[in-house]
């Protein structure tokens, strides 16, 4: 299992770099224009993706307040990419140096509606890479309806073909 967890997070990883290194090519303007998808823009999709890692990652945490780092975002996309750049090396790290009985514990959490559940923190893992692979689908999206016409591959099976 954890080396399942190590492999998704480096996965992670890997694929907002690869898709930050198109995104940091555009500018401003095209980042923050709307666009059909679940957030309205690309900059809003990241920052997404950059409030859900950050959310789980204060809930393992055990931090009492959970607060959604868009909340009082003021910076740019490029802010926006840093901040999921440093969350993804932070779940990379926390799980290369977790036990298995860490990654297999149950872990009570609440969601914003105050719903209680407790879950493994492996599923919560599964979850946060899912969500993750989920929403990059809809920035790839967002960045073809933004004019980009070669994107790369960000499917795990590309990753996986990498050397280590």
């Amino acid at each position: 299992m954890k080396e399942l967890l190590q492999r998704l997070a480096a996965y992670n990883v890997w694929a907002n770099q690869r898709l930050a290194e198109i995104t940091l090519s555009l500018p401003e303007a095209t980042l923050t224009q709307q666009v059909i998808g679940s957030f309205p823009s690309v900059r809003s999709t990241i920052l997404h993706i950059v409030d859900a890692e950050s959310i789980w990652w204060q809930r393992i945490k055990l931090e009492e307040k959970i607060e959604r780092p868009s909340q009082h975002f003021n910076g740019s996309t490029v802010n926006a990419l840093e901040m999921l750049a440093d969350q993804n090396r932070s779940w990379k790290s926390w799980i290369e140096r977790a036990g298995i009985t860490e990654l297999t514990a149950l872990f009570n959490y609440r969601t914003f509606s105050n719903e209680q559940f407790t879950q493994p923190v492996s599923d919560v893992l599964f979850h946060l890479f899912n969500h993750g692979t989920y929403h990059r689908g809809q920035w790839v999206n967002q960045l073809r309806e933004c004019g980009v016409e070669k994107l790369p591959a960000t499917d795990f099976i590309v990753f996986s073909r990498q050397p280590n």
